[in-house]
């Protein structure tokens, strides 16, 4: 086991970025965990609320190896009355480009805040009703109502494309949306009436569950097709009827023409269980996180499978603005069980078990979130510390405590062997 945290903190120095192109053999990933300070953001009750939240989504650099990118969600938050407390509305979701040097050594090379088409900072904030509102209300740390921002993303994906763009993914619209190098918004790609093109996400996706969006996502090595995962079962055509549980969809988007296609996903859990990032292997075959909410030293769900699409049934349907997407027997695929979706001659991705992270690391954190395939059977792990707080049950920030060490929980990537 290999473990880095990695330097999530506005201190750090910069430097250039070498345009070295080694290969993965030549990156030192055996360099024993090294620890750094971690600035904090705010303190909240004598809670620190660290400068972290880095692994929501994890990227490689697309032509030099060693370097990554990893993104933050919307920000530090807690559950609150019919909605979330945003502990500091003003965070911006970012990315934080960094590299692995030849002795070892995380070194951030920069930090890239999203912005609007304007060039403004955007937050985490909600979108407004009708821009991809989860109808989840925002209140600040002290149950103050805040408003919404027609920008704001709960970013969880990445892709870092060979033209220096970033497409980033998010559970609110869901939205897909194209960032530039310097991280201003492009385009955004939605199921519902965002004002940026006619480029359309099916209608079907924006009955995602709230909260469990579009989790994942990447680009096929070609470098023409972008793959999303949905996090859980989407509540087609209502909460209450969508009934198989284990269902979820994959997504694909074809960045040239905007063609969509859709696959079913069939989960080893239910409900509670998370599908999160995607990472390539092939243009057919990519590696996906399922795990579920508990710490891995508690028994958590930690695995990642491999799978593939290339024999998969297209489930998109003929009308693409259907909103409860395509059906069988008159029902949406959420409404139907394996056996009918079986009979009806629809086959999900095959799934194969790469590596069970809890039995080979022993791995200790919750939030398993970001992955990156480096070839050769070797995969880059990456987790959301929640920027080291959680939930107290009454709607208030504690420290969160990583079971096994007592210690806050902190970003750390690891290097781990798959099958």
């Amino acid at each position: 086991m290999k473990k880095f945290l990695v330097p999530f903190l506005a201190s750090v120095t910069l430097t250039a970025c070498n345009d070295d192109n080694v290969s993965n053999q030549d990156i030192n990933y055996s360099k024993l965990p090294q620890e750094f300070p971690f600035s904090t953001l705010v303190t909240l009750n004598g809670i620190n609320v660290i400068n972290g939240g880095f692994g929501s989504g994890a990227t490689a650099h697309p032509s030099r190896k060693g370097e990554f990118y990893v993104i933050t969600d919307r920000g530090p938050n807690v559950a609150y009355s019919n909605g979330i407390k945003i502990l500091v509305p003003n965070f911006t979701p970012t990315i934080m480009h960094f590299k692995i040097n030849a002795d070892g050594n995380i070194e951030v090379i920069k930090y890239i805040k999203l912005k609007n088409p304007s060039g403004l900072p955007i937050t985490g904030l909600p979108n407004p009703t009708g821009m991809g509102s989860t109808g989840e209300t925002a209140y600040a740390a002290d149950g103050s109502v805040l408003g919404t921002d027609s920008y704001g993303l709960d970013s969880e994906s990445i892709v870092a494309a060979a033209d220096g763009t970033f497409w980033v993914s998010d559970e609110y619209g869901p939205h897909i949306v194209h960032y530039s190098a310097d991280g201003v918004e492009m385009e955004r790609i939605s199921p519902i009436g965002v004002n940026t093109g006619t480029r359309k996400l099916p209608a079907v996706f924006a009955k995602r569950r709230p909260n469990r969006g579009m989790e994942g996502m990447c680009m096929t090595p070609d470098g023409k097709i972008l793959v999303g995962t949905m996090q859980s079962t989407m509540y087609v055509p209502t909460k209450a009827l969508a009934i198989n549980t284990t269902l979820t969809r994959i997504v694909t988007f074809d960045i040239a023409t905007g063609q969509t296609k859709q696959y079913l996903y069939k989960q080893d859990g239910g409900a509670s269980d998370s599908v999160c990032d995607i990472t390539p292997i092939s243009n057919t075959e990519f590696l996906v996180i399922e795990r579920d909410g508990n710490f891995g030293s508690a028994g958590g769900l930690k695995k990642v499978y491999r799978i593939n699409i290339a024999g998969a049934t297209d489930v998109s349907g003929t009308d693409l603005s259907a909103v409860d997407g395509m059906k069988i027997n008159g029902k949406a695929l959420e409404q139907s069980t394996w056996d009918e979706i079986n009979t009806a001659g629809i086959k999900p991705v095959t799934k194969v078990l790469a590596v069970d992270l809890v039995a080979k690391l022993g791995y200790e954190h919750d939030k398993f979130e970001g992955i990156v395939y480096l070839g050769n059977n070797k995969l880059a792990v990456f987790n959301d510390d929640d920027f080291g707080v959680a939930d107290d049950g009454n709607g208030n920030p504690k420290t969160k405590i990583l079971p096994k060490t007592g210690k806050q929980d902190k970003g750390t990537m690891y290097i781990v062997d798959i099958q």
